[in-house]
């Protein structure tokens, strides 16, 4: 049995956060690695901006300026590279991050890496295609994000009716599929509706400063009620997998700063067709033509769009090739990954 320890400094959540309420992809990635590390048997403590101590499905939480007791065998710095000194008796450090990593050529960023050099780990090739060559570094190791198992147990259904369904950050284009809808989707089917599951709420303090805009957006969503269009709050990952369970598709136009995108990852192991268009790692997230569509413009995205809420045979095909084949991220596997970097240099 190793000690891990994880440390993240953004905003405040803990291993219940994600019972009680939303909670956005970092953390929920965090929270999931921690408890499938702690079920294999490690010991895991999270050291973040949670309210106070805390053990949860035997992961030990704690904050910032905590103690560490115990030897540490493996010390994740996620997301902030000035976390990376923070504990230097560890036996190893590696640095996870989660969004492009451009950011990381600031020289404060820049001075901590080049002085520790750790393995870093990035979700997918395109999240490490984001750092430079040149950048300093250890290992560039890919670790794709794990699905909670929760998602992991849907079945094969019947058709459902044609409602559409978005489940990621407001600022994410959803301005951009609120007018496609409108005007190229809706209109050609009628009786078909977009849920948006959407708000500021997943994103705590971190997003107050993104709140108007998100606001904007979201009251655009409000007002297109008369269109199809049903806004609701971010849910927590039980209600979620219900809105999942009658979507029929999921429509996402893919943004630069998504690197693994764990909400389509979700609706694709529960089943659910998407459509996309190439930008950042979406397209990594499908199998083009068999669980979803990529669409390299406008006219394609509405167009497949369209086919998908109409066409039930088609529907039902991309249905069974999701069920099928996009299980195969799980935090078992990556819980793996991260256990082969105890004890290498």
């Amino acid at each position: 049995m190793a000690h891990i320890l994880i440390a993240d400094d953004g905003i405040v959540f803990d291993g219940t956060t994600p019972e009680t309420g939303p909670l956005g992809g970092a953390e929920s990635a965090l929270v999931c690695l921690a408890e499938t590390l702690a079920a294999r048997g490690h010991r895991v403590s999270i050291r973040n901006r949670c309210p106070g101590p805390l053990e949860h499905k035997k992961v030990h939480w704690a904050p910032l300026d905590h103690p560490v007791y115990d030897p540490v065998d493996l010390y994740v710095a996620n997301r902030n590279a000035m976390l990376l000194g923070r504990y230097p008796e560890a036996k190893r450090t590696v640095f996870w991050i989660h969004n492009p990593a451009q950011f990381l050529v600031k020289p404060r960023y820049l001075w901590p890496l080049w002085r520790h050099r750790p393995a870093i780990i990035f979700s997918g090739d395109y999240h490490r295609s984001t750092y430079p060559g040149w950048a300093p570094s250890g290992d560039r190791l890919i670790i794709p994000y794990g699905i909670d198992p929760v998602f992991l147990e849907g079945t094969p259904r019947p058709p459902p009716p044609p409602h559409a369904i978005f489940t990621s950050n407001p600022l994410r284009s959803l301005d951009w599929l609120l007018e496609l809808w409108q005007h190229r989707i809706y209109p050609q089917v009628p009786d078909a509706e977009l849920h948006v599951f959407s708000g500021q709420r997943t994103y705590g303090s971190a997003g107050d400063a993104k709140a108007p805009r998100m606001a904007e957006v979201l009251g655009r969503a409000n007002a297109l009620k008369g269109d199809g269009v049903i806004l609701k709050e971010p849910v927590s990952k039980g209600d979620l997998v219900a809105a999942l369970t009658t979507a029929r598709v999921m429509l996402y136009r893919g943004d630069p700063g998504e690197t693994f995108c764990l909400a389509l990852a979700e609706a694709q192991a529960m089943g659910v067709p998407a459509v996309v268009q190439p930008i950042g790692a979406v397209p990594e997230r499908l199998t083009p033509g068999t669980t979803g569509v990529v669409a390299d413009t406008e006219d394609a995205f509405a167009e497949a769009a369209v086919q998908l809420l109409r066409d039930d045979a088609l529907w039902q095909d991309q249905h069974s090739a999701a069920l099928k084949t996009q299980k195969r991220w799980t935090w078992q596997k990556a819980a793996e990954s991260f256990e082969n970097l105890i004890g290498t240099p």
